[in-house]
């Protein structure tokens, strides 16, 4: 256990902090698997919303610093993909 004041607020930032990194973790699955769910059923306009909604939630985590540009535009990549094979 922590003896003194800064390693004690350190526990609590760290607390903090991961709580923070689990949600953010949790909404990219979640928006990334609404995508997936509508190009399974092969809805056009579901997969397109459910597209939008990712591109934008993902690309917010990147303006916070949570994910690397790079990464971001390789997820929304491979779900456009995804979206665009369904009119194919």
């Amino acid at each position: 256990m922590a003896n003194n004041k800064s390693a004690k607020k350190r526990i609590l930032q760290t607390a903090v902090r991961t709580e923070r990194n689990r949600y953010y973790r949790t909404k990219i699955k979640n928006t990334v698997k609404a995508v997936h769910e509508a190009v399974e059923a092969s809805d056009k306009v579901k997969a397109t919303e459910a597209f939008a909604k990712a591109n934008k939630s993902i690309h917010a985590l990147v303006s916070k610093g949570f994910i690397k540009k790079t990464t971001a535009a390789r997820k929304v990549s491979r779900l456009h993909k995804m979206v665009n094979k369904i009119e194919a």
